[in-house]
């Protein structure tokens, strides 16, 4: 019983140290600017900034259902090119088979960006 224990000894060593590292490279930024005289908050800096304005309305209201469309139409057509970047470049390798599943899959998306331009999901007041 003994000896499976000290196999375990490197693995458990090597997350100790992982973690020990992780914690130094989080707190001691952190302390350095509290010492450093880098910490003065103000209002500008407490304000917000991620769109520019200040909430003028409670933040758990619903967003409008288009702005998760666009949002999903992007996820789908980033996932494209995604896979579109390794299949060209090994094409040269794989043959006619990926060719053809390939201009599958872009019909595909290519009927789905239809679909969604007929229903509207692109059109934003």
């Amino acid at each position: 019983m003994a000896a499976v224990a000290v196999d375990y000894l490197p693995i458990l060593l090597f997350l100790f140290i992982a973690g020990g590292l992780s914690a130094l490279f989080v707190f001691l930024p952190m302390g350095v600017s509290r010492l450093t005289g880098a910490h003065k908050p103000d209002a500008a800096k407490l304000s917000e900034y991620e769109c520019g304005f200040p909430a003028f309305e409670d933040s758990r209201d619903q967003f409008d259902v288009r702005f998760y469309l666009v949002a999903i139409l992007f996820i789908v057509f980033d996932l494209e090119a995604a896979f579109l970047f390794p299949w060209a470049v090994s094409l040269w390798g794989t043959g006619w088979a990926s060719w053809i599943a390939m201009m599958i899959f872009l019909t595909e998306l290519t009927l789905g960006l239809v679909y969604a331009w007929q229903k509207g999901a692109l059109e934003w007041e």
